[in-house]
């Protein structure tokens, strides 16, 4: 009888132990914080979610992000954009949805990438069968600012915006228009 207590006692004990454990694990910070950009025009928006890393006197491109390799455009989970309406990205069509986002970085252009597959972790299994879009957009560097997070924004003027692409000293722009 004692027996079964103190089994029934020490099973109880290590499950609370491990509960425990789990929930200090999940109550720490992300090193990369997840952010969200969103930019609006009548009844429509469009929503980026994504990771944010920091510079942290690391040196960047070609490195940390090599160049020539399908990248998720930030950190953990790979970026999403969420449309409600048709929308111009570049000049191309891309219908409303959810769509996830990698970029293609070089030293003087990057392919960005539009992918239907979904909920995927970096581009470790990302497939290019699934790209819904590619195009190219030149590299601006900047010499009077270094973007310490890595940063997706929108800067918006009516029925058009730019994607701005920030981080270290690298600046992307890339043209949206809403389509009524």
């Amino acid at each position: 009888m004692w027996g079964k207590r103190l089994l029934i006692s020490a099973m109880f004990l290590s499950l609370l132990a491990l509960v425990t454990a789990r929930a200090q694990e999940a109550a720490k910070p992300r090193p990369s914080p997840m952010a969200v950009t969103t930019v609006k025009y009548k009844d429509a928006y469009i929503k980026i979610t994504y990771s944010q890393p920091l510079k942290r006197g690391r040196e960047i491109f070609g490195s940390l992000v090599p160049y020539g390799q399908v990248w998720r455009l930030g950190a953990n989970e790979a970026t999403e954009i969420t449309t409600t309406k048709n929308i111009s990205l570049n000049g191309f069509l891309l219908k409303a949805g959810t769509y996830s986002m990698f970029a293609i970085p070089q030293k003087d252009k990057w392919t960005i990438i539009i992918n239907s597959e979904l909920g995927l972790w970096g581009a470790y299994n990302y497939n290019y069968r699934l790209d819904v879009l590619r195009f190219d957009i030149p590299v601006q560097t900047t010499t009077d600012a270094v973007y310490e997070p890595f940063t997706l924004q929108f800067d918006q003027r009516n029925d058009v915006a730019d994607l701005l692409i920030l981080w270290d000293r690298i600046k992307l722009s890339i043209p949206v228009k809403f389509i009524n």
